[in-house]
């Protein structure tokens, strides 16, 4: 049972909601249940109904997705490790050792590893 009026969305979101809600109708699911999962799937997918271009649609579409998108890939880069800090730190301290020297960085041979760290972010 979906809640709300559906005046603000487009035909083409009607239609999608139609077929999406058909489709779990042949999955099995009540037709309540099948409505309010495919206008959830259309809100998820479209960010709801048409959006008057008053208060708080300063992005168009494309460069909210793009930002979700761009967004989606730095939280995997970093839950990996490959931020450039996380690369620093899964080196070794003669790796750290070799870019300090590349860098010229001056006292190098006497710093720690975090300290290395540290000075190679400074002249980056």
């Amino acid at each position: 049972m979906s809640r709300g009026s559906k005046e603000k969305y487009t035909e083409k979101q009607k239609r999608k909601a139609e077929h999406i809600e058909e489709s779990y109708e042949e999955k099995g699911l009540s037709k309540d249940n099948a409505e309010a999962r495919a206008w959830a799937t259309v809100n998820k997918q479209s960010g709801g109904g048409e959006k008057s271009s008053g208060s708080g649609s300063q992005k168009r579409p494309e460069q909210k997705k793009r930002a979700r998108k761009d967004s989606a890939r730095q939280a995997a880069e970093t839950r990996k490790g490959n931020t450039q800090e996380g690369k620093l730190e899964q080196k070794t301290k003669d790796q750290l050792l070799a870019e300090a020297r590349r860098m010229d960085i001056e006292g190098r041979s006497k710093m720690r590893k975090q300290d290395l760290i540290a000075a190679i972010k400074r002249q980056r």
